[in-house]
């Protein structure tokens, strides 16, 4: 059994806060890889400023610069553009593997607002990252009210594969104040320094 993570977003761009937040995830949780879900698009965010899916891909596999790391545009070669429907059709294609949630507590603010939210917790385990400045709201977070009680000790953190869903653990990061809106006002056409050539895709060994 494969214990993999699962790590969503943009990716516009991927940038150090990413890779220190997966490392820190992958050694938390005892993780034998973890997947970079870099997203066609998010239904909750607008397409302005997005770069195209391979720029960010390739932006993503720059930053990750290893394979444990795996940043992979799946999300488009299934089809989908929700976590619910990914996370089914991955838990279906992938037996042999085990699947955890990753998501940062700024995330779990609105995390009601995904489609099947619920659905999503009862698929596969979630491991919650503090953010600066997000803590103390994320945990009085509305998905909480239903969530709380699922909750497990962080000490067992290593034992996820064990949980039946749902379950949440909320796990400590040092305070990592880097993200890609930062990133993007600072430099708003970073992708002329990524190469925009076909490339293949880490998980699915498609071309992207």
């Amino acid at each position: 059994m494969i214990r993999t993570g699962l790590l969503g977003g943009s990716f516009n761009p991927a940038h150090g806060g990413h890779r220190a937040i997966s490392l820190f995830a992958m050694d938390a949780l005892a993780l034998d890889e973890l997947w970079w879900l870099v997203s066609p698009g998010n239904p909750l965010k607008p397409g302005k400023d997005m770069a195209s899916l391979p720029l960010r891909v390739a932006s993503a596999r720059k930053m990750a610069r290893g394979k444990r790391i795996r940043p992979t545009a799946i999300e488009a070669q299934l089809g989908t553009c929700y976590t619910v429907d990914t996370l089914k059709k991955l838990i279906r294609r992938y037996p042999k593997r085990r699947f955890i949630w990753i998501m940062g507590a700024d995330n779990l603010l609105q995390f009601h607002h995904w489609k099947h939210w619920r659905d999503i917790a009862r698929l596969i385990p979630i491991a919650v990252i503090a953010r600066p400045g997000y803590d103390g709201p994320a945990h009085a977070a509305v998905a909480m009210g239903w969530l709380r009680r699922f909750v497990r000790p962080a000490r067992h953190k290593t034992l996820w594969t064990d949980w039946r869903p749902p379950a949440l653990v909320h796990l400590r990061f040092r305070p990592d104040p880097r993200s890609a809106t930062l990133l993007r006002q600072a430099n708003p056409h970073w992708y002329h320094d990524i190469s925009g050539r076909a490339q293949r895709d880490p998980v699915t060994r498609l071309l992207i």
